[in-house]
Parts: structure tokens; C-alpha cells; sequence
């Protein structure tokens, strides 16, 4: 009897402290909930203010060297919030040559969600879970979008490779 009395306040202990333990201990557990999940049918627009009817299907478009876009680009004043289309936990935070400041999230099934060509960051960090709607950085045109209006690039890559976004992001009313 004693042991299950133990065993019940060890278990309500943990459940009272989960939300306080840190995301380096917290991520490993919500990304294997989160790879188990299936990916979305839909998801938010990406962009604050930004509605489905504002956006074009850019996916597949030309690109230098060879390259074919694999993503979307959506287009909004410098400044303007980029959002977490999903559930999910940041993987990423950095720049890279081709997008600039770029934030990465794994989301459900394990599908990464890459937020480029960003203005600056949000107070966000590695191994952070975000909710939709949770900002992540801010609308700018780095990386190889110098030169070019300020937009979020917004691709989602999965084992097949890159997907495209539109449809999803057009599911939602």
C-alpha cells in the first residue's frame, strides 16, 4: 500500500512540474508525439494579416541555377509577423546562403515547416514548442531575396521531399 501511495505522488509531482521542466528536457518527448501524429489537411496562413485569397501558387517557379521553387512566397510590408502554421517544435534558428535568416519547426509527421528570408528573429529559441499562431520572426527580403519585396518564403519538406504549401494554406476558410 505504501509503494502506491509513493508511486501516486511521484506521478502527481511529475504531472504538477512537467510545464516548469525545460524544453531541452520536455522536446525530445513532444517531437516523438508529434512524429507520430498525422501532418494537416490545412493550416493558418503564416503571415499576420495575410488572408488565403491574397496569396498566388509560386510553387515550382524557375529559379537560378537550374533550381525550381519549392515553396511559396508570400508577400507582406518589412516587419509584418510571421506566424507557426503548426503545432510544433523549433529546430532551427539561423541563416543560411539561398534564405537568409531562416527558422525551421518540426511539426506533425514529422513534416519540418522552413520560414526564410526573414527580417529578424522573435524571442524564440532551439527545442521551443510553438503553437499556431505563435510568432516566430518577422517578414523581410534576406538571403538571396535581396533586392527582391519583402516576402516569406514558406516551404514544408517531408521524407518525399518538398511539398507543396498552397493547398493546405487555401484549405482553410
Amino acid at each position: 500500500m505504501l509503494r502506491i501511495a509513493l508511486f501516486a505522488l511521484v506521478v502527481a509531482a511529475a504531472r504538477w512540474a512537467w510545464p516548469l521542466a525545460p524544453d531541452a528536457v520536455r522536446a525530445p518527448w513532444h517531437m516523438l508525439r508529434l512524429a507520430w501524429q498525422e501532418p494537416p489537411a490545412a493550416l493558418p496562413m503564416p503571415v499576420r494579416g495575410i488572408t488565403a485569397s491574397r496569396i498566388a501558387d509560386t510553387w515550382g517557379g524557375a529559379r537560378s541555377g537550374g533550381r525550381r521553387h519549392e515553396g511559396i512566397d508570400i508577400f507582406a510590408p518589412r516587419g509584418t509577423p510571421v506566424l507557426a502554421s503548426t503545432e510544433g517544435i523549433v529546430t532551427r534558428i539561423g541563416t543560411n546562403e539561398l534564405g537568409g535568416n531562416v527558422v525551421w519547426v518540426m511539426g506533425p509527421g514529422r513534416l519540418m515547416h522552413y520560414y526564410a528570408h526573414l527580417e529578424g528573429y522573435a524571442d524564440i529559441h532551439r527545442g521551443q514548442l510553438v503553437q499556431p499562431g505563435d510568432v516566430l520572426g518577422f517578414v523581410g527580403n534576406t538571403g538571396n531575396a535581396r533586392g527582391t519585396p519583402t516576402h516569406l518564403h514558406y516551404g514544408i519538406y517531408g521524407n518525399g521531399g518538398a511539398r507543396n504549401p498552397y493547398p493546405l494554406l487555401k484549405a482553410v476558410r
